[in-house]
């Protein structure tokens, strides 16, 4: 990619195109299902339980891979039931997937073992994938994605809500080689705790060093402001390249950001990653999504 910004910096920025991995299952939680849908094939499951918010791209993606595999899908979600569904949450009921909203509290105790054995008892057996999909598995999935980067690179930068797609990548990088998440969650200092957490439930020791980064949230998880609507559309017109408002807008905001106040030294060569979430943006009002295109 080629700006003025990476011009004036000497940054050599590469995107990696997880978006167009496939229309509906692309980005991120495609590497984060692949192994444990292969778990719940071999423990015999026939149910795929989940969690997540109404905008929730694991959600959307966990209804798809249910519908293309053959799998019943129930999908726990934060907060009350609205008349109208929203694109994400109507392209998941259109997919099969039974929703069962949850109030914000009860949300919050969704990994505790009496809200599991609730969920039993009210849904029977079921594959339980955690909120985003975020789990051991996922980081050998996500760890892929350094495989098929055919180019050498310093840094490495994605956008974090749960942070194991970051853990994923850690775990695949040399000892010269950083790792930088931009995280989309306000207060979310949480991250890199339970990043620690995952990379030692993998007995993982990364070889490289990894940070994360929360001054790019704009407010919160779905949470967006004019400016990164307004930086969306001239990074579609510069680069042809969508981004979205919950996840990928946020992060290269941030690394521009970044990029021209000279936070990386000249001759750094980043890799963005792109993880796709495009279709949050339906979920958006008119107003945003015309400025958007423009």
């Amino acid at each position: 990619m080629q700006s003025a910004s990476l011009e004036a910096a000497d940054v050599a920025l590469f995107i990696k195109r997880e978006d167009l991995v496939d229309a509906e299952l692309g980005g991120n939680k495609w590497r984060k299902l692949k192994y444990n849908l292969e778990a719940a094939q071999q423990q015999k499951h026939d149910t795929l339980l989940t969690f997540g918010g109404a905008y929730s791209n694991h959600i959307y993606a966990t209804a798809a891979a249910g519908q293309r595999y053959g799998y019943k899908t129930i999908g726990i979600i934060r907060g009350e039931q609205h008349a109208e569904l929203n694109p994400t949450l109507q392209f998941a009921t259109d997919c099969g997937m039974q929703l069962d909203y949850v109030d914000r509290e009860s949300y919050r105790n969704k990994t505790s073992n009496s809200c599991i054995n609730q969920l039993h008892k009210k849904y029977g057996r079921f594959y339980l994938l955690p909120e985003g999909g975020s789990n051991v598995l996922a980081l050998k999935g996500c760890a892929e994605i350094i495989d098929e980067i055919d180019t050498d690179f310093d840094v490495i930068c994605v956008a974090c809500g749960t942070g194991a797609t970051l853990a994923g990548l850690v775990s695949n990088l040399s000892g010269k080689q950083q790792a930088l998440g931009f995280v989309v969650l306000k207060d979310a200092d949480f991250i890199s705790t339970d990043i620690k957490l995952l990379l030692q439930q993998a007995n993982i020791n990364p070889a490289c060093s990894w940070q994360v980064n929360t001054s790019y949230h704009f407010g919160g998880y779905a949470k967006t402001d004019q400016a990164l609507w307004d930086f969306m559309a001239r990074f579609k017109k510069d680069f042809d390249i969508e981004l979205d408002a919950v996840y990928t807008g946020k992060m290269f905001y941030g690394l521009f950001d970044l990029i021209n106040n000279g936070y990386f030294k000249p001759g750094t060569r980043i890799v963005a990653i792109h993880t796709g979430g495009l279709q949050g943006n339906k979920g958006f009002s008119p107003q945003m999504n015309a400025n958007k295109r423009k």
